[in-house]
């Protein structure tokens, strides 16, 4: 990756409104960070910038940054992340890691592809582009701005894995060498969509029956709860009732008329001495 060199300056405007102002200034907020300095903000050119990165296979720019009145006027820096406006696109904020010479750093090297695939050309595959980024570790000068892949070769059922990518000299891609990049599949068939249509509308149906059913569960309880309070006070009732009965049953036995209670047991016995009549 060949370095490009780019201006900046001390940011003395901070804050939300500082940054606004700036921008309408014809400068983009930036912040430079790294191991061997603590962070700093920055502001650079926004038609600079534009420039280097109109003229960029990608956005991994390696800069040589000179800061105006800096006691480090030259720096050695990666553009880190670039932060665009949502509805115009335009350059809000720039984070630049700053490297030494011979340091080996990681970065997110765009998958580019050339050439028409002879499955897509000749057997009616579908070209399938699985990374658009692969993660390679190098020192910055070794680590190329973006990858080319040439699928012509690609026959259908044929795939391109990470270790089958070639970089070059001093760099190495990070990750599972069997991880698939690009490859050529056979197109679904309208029947094959359908299903899978149906499948997902499936799933998501079961899903709201279940939250229905849920629903209606947590609806009933109350009801079920009152149903056993009412057969416990029923059958409270109905065993007083029955007690009632047998209350009534045994005085009548013990010779008491309807609705009188029986005399005491006690009150048969004659006092001693009594006679008989």
């Amino acid at each position: 990756m060949k370095s490009v060199s780019l201006n900046a300056f001390p940011r003395v405007l901070g804050r939300r409104g500082g940054s606004k102002k700036l921008r309408s200034s014809g400068r983009v907020p930036a912040v430079i960070y790294g191991r061997k300095a603590q962070p700093q903000n920055l502001e650079v050119s926004a038609e600079e910038l534009g420039d280097l990165m109109q003229h960029a296979a990608s956005e991994n720019l390696l800069v040589d940054l000179a800061v105006k009145d800096d006691a480090r006027p030259k720096r050695l820096a990666l553009v880190k992340e670039i932060q665009h406006h949502a509805l115009s696109g335009k350059v809000i904020h720039v984070d630049f890691h700053e490297i030494a010479e011979d340091e080996k750093v990681i970065v997110m090297i765009p998958v580019e592809t050339v050439g028409e695939s002879e499955g897509v050309k000749t057997e009616g595959g579908v070209l399938e582009h699985v990374l658009f980024s692969v993660k390679a570790r190098g020192m910055a000068k070794d680590l190329p701005e973006q990858i080319v892949v040439d699928v012509s070769p690609l026959k259908i059922g044929q795939s391109i894995h990470l270790g089958d990518i070639k970089v070059p000299a001093g760099v190495e891609l990070v990750g599972e060498k069997t991880v698939t990049v690009i490859s050529v599949a056979l197109p679904r068939s309208e029947e094959e969509e359908a299903a899978e249509a149906a499948e997902a509308a499936t799933a998501v149906l079961g899903e709201v029956e279940m939250i229905k059913e849920k629903k209606e569960g947590e609806e009933e309880a109350p009801a079920a709860k009152g149903a056993e309070k009412g057969a416990a006070k029923g059958a409270e009732k109905g065993a007083a009732k029955g007690a009632e009965k047998g209350a009534a049953k045994g005085a009548e036995k013990a010779g008491a008329k309807p609705g009188e209670k029986a005399a005491p047991a006690a009150a048969e016995k004659k006092a001693p001495g009594e006679k008989k009549k």
